[in-house]
């Protein structure tokens, strides 16, 4: 035993055998933990590409959430739109001004809802048929990760399973209940109906107001002009009035009042004749009856009807004969040798018998006769109006033209009147058939719960493999490698740092940049713009809705919208503002890497269960992902080999229609990100 130790010692060093023995050992350990690590890296190598996969798989999943998102966002904006334009033309049914765009308006508004129908039928099949092959696509976005993840000396085989792998989604909007619009478009055509009727109504209206408004002092000559000439009254009992508009209408008839009391008080002969004292005579008997006559007229203008109680005053003589200028007895008398007299006045020259008291016009030619001096009779007073009635520059011509004027803008009011009344009430037809269509537009919102819901469950083996032919030295020898097996599971998580809405912008321009802008007269703005702006607000439609009606509605009180038009714009927020839209969760889903027994868990597949059992069955080398998902028993429905699948046909409200297509390969693609 000494002696063999001695061949290792010496005193103060060791030996020439010491060292080899050492330096042997050493390599030996070098290269058999080269083996090792060469061996432990090919056994994790199946983990890594086993997370890899279960990435993929959920990021198809992902994928669909992001489609499914963005397509009912289109058919709810869509109708959400259409209703939008459809607000807007009722409103400017009843704005005279505005009423050829609003019925351009209701129709796009119309056919924006038939295409949402349209959308909503093609989406509901297109979503049903990629859900029911999502199980598939999740297991052979898995399967081809693995197939790229072979090496040159080891391959791999894997899978990914949906769990669950049925849907639970629910599409309320795209189920093909069509949004039915008949009841809005009858209401509609009736109070477009009503609306024309009050238009007409009012341009009647408004041209009687203004020629009494010309009439009174809105021209030159007028009552104003021609009272401010031939009488004293001031600026303040003489107005003047630049509109109709702000002319009240009773203006004309306290200025014939001013005037007439101011006539009445003033008049004077214009000469000292008898002839000129007769006439004067003649003018203030004419001036007293049309004052009193004015003093109990009535003009009211009411929300309830107008009101004219004013008289035409009489023009000639016949018809002064039928009033009471002609049976008033208020003409002096007197007893003379031809008989009893009437005279102009007590100072006629003829009056020299004693008084025979007041007579009327009346009385010449049955119980007096006509003055031999003055001649006074009914003609002197018929000649009074005569004169200014028939000419322009006389009074009592603009008198009479307001008055006639007057009187016909009470029976076009009070005809508008009812036809208001009539508007108003078709106009709340409308509103009601407009809170019924978008009521069930915006019945239920939409439950995306897709296969995969809870995430995925990758089975992945990597084949037989020897270590390389480095590691095959005499001091270590070659290693074989069995097969070996991993499962990963993934979910999907919020990614707070993503926002839908760029998903849907940026949707919306790929899909403008195709279709172009149709307008809508320049009362909603362009169709695509309208739809853009609440298809990007997806998320929280319903403020977007309430503030895009007002936006638009809002525009016609510049275009002179009425109390009927206010009142069904209000009528309209207030339906869409109480009409509860909740927000939608737009926030994006990424796939994390999770506890793969917590997705198992949760598995409607029971044989999941036994997970190793699962794995001993894949096929190694099979690149078929129906073919593996069917080893492992795990039924899917329908396949999907295309490069792209058609969702849905977007039909455009203007005429034609896009196809709404996912290319596949770009969902297998990302799986790299994923990895």
């Amino acid at each position: 035993m000494r002696l063999g130790i001695d061949l290792f010692l010496e005193r103060g060093a060791y030996t020439t055998v010491a060292s080899a023995v050492a330096m042997l050992v050493t390599l030996t350990l070098v290269f058999s933990s080269a083996t090792a690590v060469w061996s432990m890296s090919r056994a994790g190598d199946v983990q890594t590409v086993a997370d890899s996969a279960a990435l993929a798989g959920a990021n198809v999943v992902s994928s669909y959430c992001t489609a499914a998102t963005v397509v009912d966002a289109a058919v709810a904006s869509l109708g959400f739109a259409g209703m939008a334009a459809a607000a807007t033309g009722l409103v400017g049914t009843l704005v005279p001004g505005a009423r050829a765009a609003a019925g351009k308006a209701l129709d796009v508004g119309m056919r924006m809802i038939d295409a949402r129908n349209e959308l909503a039928a093609s989406a509901s099949r297109g979503l049903s048929e990629l859900e029911e092959a999502l199980p598939y696509l999740v297991g052979a976005n898995a399967s081809l990760l693995c197939r790229e993840r072979d090496g040159e000396s080891v391959a791999y085989t894997g899978v990914a399973l949906a769990v669950p792998s049925e849907s639970a989604s629910s599409f309320p909007a795209l189920e093909g209940d069509e949004i039915d619009t008949s009841e809005l478009e009858e209401a509609s055509d009736r109070l477009d109906e009503a609306a024309g009727e009050l238009e007409c109504a009012a341009e009647h209206t408004a041209s009687a107001r203004e020629r009494a408004w010309k009439a009174d002092c809105g021209q030159e000559p007028s009552m104003r002009e021609r009272a401010a000439s031939l009488s004293g009254l001031s600026d303040a009992e003489n107005p003047g009035y630049a509109s109709s508009i702000t002319w009240p209408l009773d203006a004309g008839l306290k200025r014939a009042r001013a005037y007439y009391r101011w006539r009445s008080q003033h008049d004077k002969p214009e000469g000292s004749g008898v002839e000129a004292k007769a006439d004067s005579a003649s003018r203030r008997a004419f001036y007293s009856y049309a004052y009193r006559q004015l003093r109990g007229a009535r003009v009211e203008d009411g929300d309830t009807g107008v009101v004219v109680d004013v008289p035409l005053l009489p023009r000639n003589e016949e018809e002064v004969r039928r009033t009471e200028l002609y049976t008033e007895r208020i003409w002096p008398a007197t007893h003379e040798g031809i008989g009893t007299v009437l005279h102009f006045g007590p100072d006629c020259p003829g009056a020299t018998g004693p008084s025979a008291g007041s007579l009327a016009l009346s009385s010449v030619g049955a119980d007096a006769v006509e003055c031999p001096v003055c001649h006074f009779t009914v003609s002197d007073v018929g000649k009074t109006p005569a004169a200014s009635t028939s000419i322009a520059n006389g009074f009592e011509h603009h008198l009479r033209a307001y008055t006639e004027a007057l009187r016909d803008y009470a029976a076009c009011r009070n005809e508008e009147l009812e036809m208001e009344g009539r508007a108003k009430g078709e106009a709340g037809s409308a509103a009601d058939a407009f809170q019924d269509a978008l009521g069930r537009l915006a019945a239920r919102r939409p439950k995306i719960a897709p296969p995969g819901r809870y995430g995925c469950v990758s089975l992945v083996i990597g084949g037989e493999a020897s270590s390389p032919a480095g590691l095959d030295t005499d001091l270590s020898g070659s290693v074989d490698l069995d097969r070996r097996g991993a499962v990963s599971a993934a979910a999907l998580a919020p990614d707070p740092a993503t926002r839908e809405s760029n998903v849907l912008s940026s949707f919306f321009s790929r899909l403008q940049g195709r279709v172009g802008s149709e307008g809508l007269a320049g009362l909603a703005g362009g169709v695509m713009e309208l739809w853009g702006d609440l298809l990007v607000a997806y998320g929280d439609m319903g403020e977007a809705l309430s503030a895009k009606v007002d936006e638009l509605t809002g525009r016609l009180g510049a275009l002179g919208a009425g109390p009927i038009a206010r009142w069904l714009r209000d009528r309209l927020g207030d339906i869409v503002g109480t009409l509860g839209l909740g927000p939608v969760d737009l926030t994006l889903l990424k796939p994390v890497l999770v506890d793969s027994s917590n997705v198992i868990a949760r598995s409607d597949f029971s044989g999941l269960a036994d997970i190793k059992a699962r794995l001993r069955e894949l096929p190694v080398g099979s690149t078929d992902p129906g073919a593996l998902l069917e080893a492992v028993g795990y039924e899917v429905g329908r396949r999907l080999d295309e490069t792209e699948f058609t969702i849905a046909e977007l039909p455009l409200p203007f005429g034609g229609s896009i196809p709404l297509t996912i290319r596949l390969r770009d969902v297998a693609a990302s799986r790299e990100g994923a990895g």
